[in-house]
């Protein structure tokens, strides 16, 4: 068993009044954990929203969690999470990579409901060769390496402080890729129906996500902006243009 990373860091938790009219759920991504978005997270929250922020099953603790879980445990999780907002007048949506995909599919799956959707750098497509290869290759390719272990040492940011910060995964099982790509091809699917405003935040730099893929993802939601951010790289909320990111989701939200 691996040692597991600092709770205090990657725990789930809510910030703001508990009477506001706008409740933000707000989603890390894959292999991340609630640290990804905290500081969005207390900026909303200083700005008189509720902001809801979940920790996905088998991220933030210890790899071998994530040997139990799929895609279908991290949407129903997703699910539970915005039903537990239905008190709440108003409910927006925002994720980070993963998580904006299963923003897509909650706002394709509540139109009513979702006033607002923040996608950021949502990963409809992996920007590594090697991802792109084995997302072709599918399941046949995993065929007795599922449980394998894929090493992380580090995290896609730009600001230097803040990814010595970063709690960090070592590593994950192989298999887990497949169920980020079945999210990305139901991504895919919702995105056409999706009806809320939006705001796609990308950052040019990415070096996780591919930058056409939301290019792509802008074009086929007529409801959105695309905002591209000329510094920093794939964990946006804590990189070195955060302050624009976090300044343009809060008018973004704000605005009826």
């Amino acid at each position: 068993m691996s040692f597991p990373l600092d709770p205090a860091l990657t725990s789930p938790f809510e910030l703001g009044p508990a009477n506001a009219h706008t409740a933000v759920l707000l989603l890390h991504g894959f292999t991340g954990s609630p640290w990804e978005v905290r500081p969005l997270a207390q900026s909303l929250a200083d700005r008189g929203f509720y902001v809801s922020v979940p920790r996905l099953p088998g991220h933030g603790t210890v790899p071998e969690d994530m040997l139990w879980v799929t895609w279908r445990e991290w949407l129903a999780h997703a699910e539970a999470s915005f039903e537990a907002l239905s008190r709440f007048p108003r409910v927006c949506v925002a994720g980070l990579s993963m998580g904006g995909l299963l923003g897509l599919l909650l706002a394709e799956r509540h139109q009513a409901r979702v006033s607002k959707l923040v996608l950021m750098a949502p990963v409809m497509r992996v920007q590594q060769r090697a991802g792109q290869l084995l997302e072709r290759l599918g399941a046949r390719a995993l065929r007795g390496f599922g449980a394998s272990w894929l090493k992380k040492t580090t995290t896609d940011l730009e600001d230097e402080q803040a990814r010595a910060r970063a709690p960090v995964l070592p590593q994950y099982p192989l298999g887990r890729l497949l169920d980020l790509f079945e999210l990305q091809k139901l991504a895919r699917r919702a995105a056409p129906r999706v009806t809320a405003p939006t705001l796609i935040a990308a950052a040019r730099h990415d070096h996780v996500v591919a930058f056409d893929s939301l290019e792509a993802l802008h074009a086929q939601l007529p409801t959105s902006r695309l905002l591209v951010l000329q510094r920093g790289f794939h964990i946006l909320p804590h990189d070195v243009d955060r302050a624009r990111l976090i300044a343009e989701v809060a008018e973004f939200i704000d605005t009826a």
